[in-house]
């Protein structure tokens, strides 16, 4: 472990044992008749931690259908031990296969830290076996295993890795709702497993259900991302096409990518739509490697044979999209609608308004903009104040009214990086994932 992870680790132990000392200072203990049948739950326990299920930057585990049963078999202060004990047993095939390094046992204290909220509320309120008219009770019990929970899981990873709390924060709230869902089960069998602990051994074969249903859903996220590294690929690869044919489409194109991303972030974009438009400005103009390089570079207007087939490059993008499929086909329906207009004087097809994808009405307005403040063979760049009044100028007629008001604002508020120095960032990001941390969450 890192000195950072040992500290916090440590930390984490030592605060952890200190909160048990105090537990068992003012809530009551009740002894089970027999110490030896606490073993069932822990070794359930231990068994459910490795039910992996993947929920979106983590997964979350099973656990919560034996964690009940726990509380209610054992003294109050001892669940939290029991339960860290129950990790440190599953984590044991990967010490010893080498999987994790054994330091981390010491991880068991601060994934139990979500027990004792529970354990505090159910002691200091509805002590003895679950019971319908302690509900209430049961419910502020779940509500404060999430907020602790949810709590170290997020805060933990923002001193460990440095991520920001509203970056995990939706992944570990949604890996418990599955802890959610489980819960009205442990209350069932935690009230059978009071009287009859052995009832407990029914939770093995659920166990190895949802073992099944998880590794069929591995394998199937596994196949959607290894798809989509072959589209990322893909995306590189067409990228390398175009700045090996022009470079002026090269930088033009990764300008406006940055202008895209910048103005969708503006209008609220979701991160899903955000990334087919970054992909669709970096390929927009993509179809100009059909187009002979004489009237790509010609230092003079083009005359009108020479432009109509230079606009044939936004049906050649799509038809090459089109040939590699999936999602770079839906890609390429965007490619071939970026010259169109707001006021359907645009081609190829003279769409008009809502009729054009909201991705190539983006990329439009940022491709214009780009165009405007760059040096080309046959005229001097315009500057930012003047390229930004004439798209005011031409709001509600070439470009759409708000996605004009997007890009004014993010480009007077410096939110785009005016430099030659992008180079592959877009492309890097394309093709690889960014380090995420794997929030874990007991469910």
């Amino acid at each position: 472990m890192s000195p950072r992870e040992r500290l916090y680790a440590g930390v984490s132990a030592v605060a952890f044992l200190g909160v048990v000392a105090l537990l068992s200072a003012i809530l009551p203990h009740r002894a089970p008749d027999n110490p030896w049948v606490l073993v069932i739950p822990v070794l359930l326990y231990a068994l459910g931690t490795r039910c992996l299920f993947e929920v979106s930057a983590g997964f979350a585990v099973p656990t919560q259908i034996v964690l009940i049963p726990i509380i209610f078999m054992a003294p109050l202060p001892v669940a939290p031990l029991l339960v860290a004990l129950g990790y440190l047993l599953g984590r044991l095939p990967d010490f010893l296969l080498k999987r994790a390094h054994v330091d981390r046992w010491i991880h068991c204290f601060g994934h139990a830290w979500a027990v004792v909220p529970p354990v505090l509320i159910i002691g200091l309120f509805a002590p003895g076996p679950p019971s319908v008219k302690h509900l209430g009770v049961y419910v502020a019990a779940v509500a404060g295993q999430f907020v602790v929970g949810v709590g170290e899981a997020v805060l933990g990873d923002r001193f460990l890795t440095g991520t920001r709390v509203r970056e995990n924060l939706p992944a570990a709230v949604w890996s418990f709702w599955i802890t959610l869902l489980l819960t009205p089960l442990g209350f069932m069998l935690a009230g059978v497993a009071v009287d009859g602990p052995l009832m407990l051994l029914s939770v093995a074969p659920l166990y190895w259900l949802l073992h099944a249903f998880s590794q069929e859903r591995k394998e199937h996220l596994d196949a959607a991302l290894e798809l989509s590294q072959t589209y990322r690929g893909t995306v590189m690869v067409l990228a390398d096409v175009v700045e090996a044919d022009d470079d002026y489409t090269a930088s033009h194109c990764r300008s406006v990518v940055e202008l895209c991303a910048a103005a969708g972030h503006q209008m609220g974009l979701a991160v899903a739509d955000l990334q087919e438009l970054e992909i669709a400005a970096l390929l927009h103009d993509v179809g100009k490697i059909a187009i002979p390089g004489e009237i790509l570079n010609k230092p003079t207007h083009l005359t009108e044979d020479e432009f109509e087939l230079m606009k044939t490059h936004t049906i050649e993008g799509q038809a090459l999209l089109e040939r590699v499929g999936g999602r770079l086909a839906r890609v390429g329906e965007i490619v071939r609608s970026c010259h169109e207009r707001w006021d359907g004087r645009g081609y190829p097809d003279g769409l008009a308004a809502e009729e054009i994808p909201l991705p190539a009405r983006i990329v439009f307005c940022c491709d214009a903009y780009s165009a405007m403040t760059t040096d080309r063979p046959y005229r001097r760049a315009m500057s930012p104040e003047a390229a930004l009044e004439e798209l005011r100028l031409n709001a509600g007629t070439q470009f759409e009214p708000r996605i004009v008001d997007a890009v004014i604002s993010v480009v007077e508020k410096g939110l785009v990086e005016e430099t030659e120095a992008y180079n592959d960032a877009v492309r890097a990001v394309l093709a690889t994932h960014a380090a995420t941390p794997r929030l874990e969450l007991s469910a």
